[in-house]
């Protein structure tokens, strides 16, 4: 009788990195029925989306009718630096002396930064260090931008595309510098403290 080995890909949930054969994960649950597998890098990440660890308690340990906690000092700073985190890479001042192509870079930056795919990067940056990055407007493609995010083991690329109601999607994801286009790898973006996408433009 012949024996087959069945070997099933699997991904973190968080990032969609392929997982490595003996690689140990965590397994969350968004959303309090399904459990899925979240890689040691992400796993800040899937707390931070409010999923569940498994075997965590899934009722209140204490009691919801005590009284709100005042707000500490930590918590405003906290608020502080999340507002800040979500502020536009550039202020009306700059973009007013930007040209056309400038601006679509800032325009997509900008719509990458208000979605979980930021998360994720500065997530992965914790571990993996400082990424480089590019932004790069699509000719003849009205509009759509390639980001491009990258690291000396992995690298990710997201399309943005304005008009649709999900303008930010994953469109690949490799492990070798090598495997992208030279056009993608001129870097004119990087990662800020906030983990947001800023293109390299000048300030004044």
């Amino acid at each position: 009788m012949r024996i087959t080995r069945l070997s099933v890909a699997r991904s973190c949930a968080v990032c969609e990195r392929t997982l490595l054969i003996g690689e140990r994960t965590t397994r969350f649950t968004p959303d309090g029925e399904n459990f899925v597998d979240v890689c040691p890098l992400c796993q800040d990440i899937a707390f931070e989306y409010g999923w569940l660890k498994e075997g965590s308690p899934t009722t209140p340990t204490v009691s919801t009718d005590r009284p709100r906690r005042r707000l500490s000092l930590s918590s405003l700073f906290e608020a502080r630096k999340a507002a800040v985190a979500e502020a536009p890479v550039a202020d009306e001042p700059i973009l007013r002396r930007l040209s056309e192509p400038e601006r679509e870079v800032v325009e997509a930056a900008d719509l990458f930064n208000q979605t979980d795919f930021r998360r994720t990067v500065a997530g992965i940056a914790k571990s993996l260090g400082e990424p480089r990055a590019s932004i790069r407007p699509l000719s003849g493609v009205s509009g759509e931008v390639v980001i491009t995010i990258a690291w000396e083991i992995s690298w990710y690329q997201y399309r943005v595309t304005p008009e649709l109601a999900q303008p930010v999607r994953l469109e690949e994801r490799g492990h070798e510098l090598t495997e992208l286009d030279p056009l993608y790898k001129d870097w004119n973006a990087h990662l800020d403290e906030h983990g947001r996408v800023v293109p390299n433009i000048a300030r004044v």
